[in-house]
């Protein structure tokens, strides 16, 4: 029985030491961490945190959303389907500062005007979300990530009292070009997103939806009032640390307008020499109905075989031609079916199409396809009337 009360006791005694250990003072401080652009494609577009700081009871943590488990069954499917869990994770500001001072990335604070209960409450909420039942959370770029879950949170603990006005000089902007924003246009990254992405994203974003990023983030809460006391929500500012200055990387023979741009002059050279003497390299013209074939496969799974919202409506299914697999058979033919020539008239067709929804802005395609599109162009109108000739 003795045992029993001894172990109750220390029971009560560690409950009670957590929940005062919890307790934020008076001194205590709740900031917006906005980190800047990184290197690589995945820090391209930076990242953001809070920071809980209280001198009094030695507290220093930063909370983010962008943490995911790579020992997660079936990952890197999970990741192409749209249905991966990303976490919220925990440092001590230190390591985390040092970390990105380590990868030369800017560091920005903005504390929060909060008052003591505001304060507890938002910092009830990180460590109720912290907990293992409540970590996880379905990914979503443009809608549910590290950047726009600090705008949620806020709210929560000011219970939605939040008025995010509009910067200075602030213009609406396609999803499109806020990502691009962030990139180097003629990049394989900015290529690939191009090519993945659908006309969804040519839409102007709604003006709280610009806080998918984190830079807007910190320019939204800089000029953030809360309601009914017209009270800016953020009362200090601060750069924590600066990006040293680097040379930027020339990388024009590596990259998709000058490899797409030789690409589309061997297809040119070879359709000229096809066409001086009139015949067909079939290799290349399986090569291209292959390649095509196959991308368009790919744009039509991740159009409706994932939950990505990015992907939908994607127009480079106009170059991109699904069907270009099934026709394959037909370019090794002595003599070809009718139809075919009337399918390449379709492909030419798909492509005006095409030019006519980048003038229009329907969508916007990626800059390093044109001189292959070009040469798609011209090899398909030699095809028409090599196979025209022979019918």
């Amino acid at each position: 029985m003795q045992k029993k009360l001894l172990f109750l006791l220390l029971f009560l005694i560690v409950q009670i030491t957590t929940a005062q250990q919890n307790i934020l003072s008076e001194q205590a401080e709740i900031s917006v961490l906005t980190i800047g652009p990184g290197a690589s494609l995945n820090d391209a577009f930076g990242h953001s945190a809070f920071r809980i700081k209280d001198p009094i009871k030695g507290t220093d943590l930063v909370f983010n959303y962008g943490v995911y488990d790579f020992n997660t069954p079936n990952f890197y499917l999970k990741f192409a389907q749209g249905k991966l869990n990303y976490l919220i994770g925990v440092n001590y500001f230190e390591d985390f500062f040092e970390a990105y001072i380590s990868q030369n990335r800017s560091i920005k604070e903005q504390v929060l005007n909060l008052s003591a209960s505001e304060k507890q409450t938002l910092f009830n909420y990180l460590l109720n979300n912290y907990k293992p039942e409540n970590r996880a959370y379905l990914y979503e770029f443009f809608y549910d990530n590290c950047a726009t879950k600090l705008k949620d949170v806020a709210n929560i603990s000011l219970k939605n009292n939040i008025d995010f006005n509009k910067p200075k000089d602030f213009k609406d902007q396609t999803f499109r070009t806020l990502i691009q924003n962030n990139l180097n246009k003629n990049s394989w990254g900015s290529f690939g997103i191009d090519i993945a992405l659908g006309s969804v994203i040519d839409r102007k974003a709604r003006t709280e939806d610009h806080m998918f990023l984190p830079e807007n983030i910190y320019k939204f809460f800089e000029v953030a009032t809360i309601k009914n006391s017209n009270k800016p929500l953020v009362k200090e500012s601060n750069v924590l640390f600066k990006k040293m200055d680097e040379p930027a990387p020339t990388q024009f023979l590596t990259s998709p307008l000058f490899v797409f741009g030789v690409l589309g002059f061997i297809i040119l050279f070879i359709t000229y020499n096809d066409y001086k003497k009139q015949k067909q390299s079939v290799w290349l013209d399986f090569s291209l109905f292959t390649i095509t074939g196959l991308i368009g496969i790919l744009i039509l799974l991740l159009w409706f075989a994932t939950d990505h919202t990015g992907t939908h409506q994607n127009y480079n299914l106009l170059w991109a031609f699904a069907l270009n697999i099934l026709v394959i058979g037909q370019l090794f033919k002595q003599k070809t079916s009718s139809w075919f020539v009337k399918y390449l008239k379709l492909l030419v067709i798909l492509l005006c199409l095409l030019t006519l929804h980048w003038f229009m802005g329907v969508q916007v395609f990626a800059i390093g396809l044109i001189p292959f599109l070009i040469a798609l162009f011209i090899r398909y109108i030699y095809l028409i009337k090599y196979f025209g000739n022979r019918q």
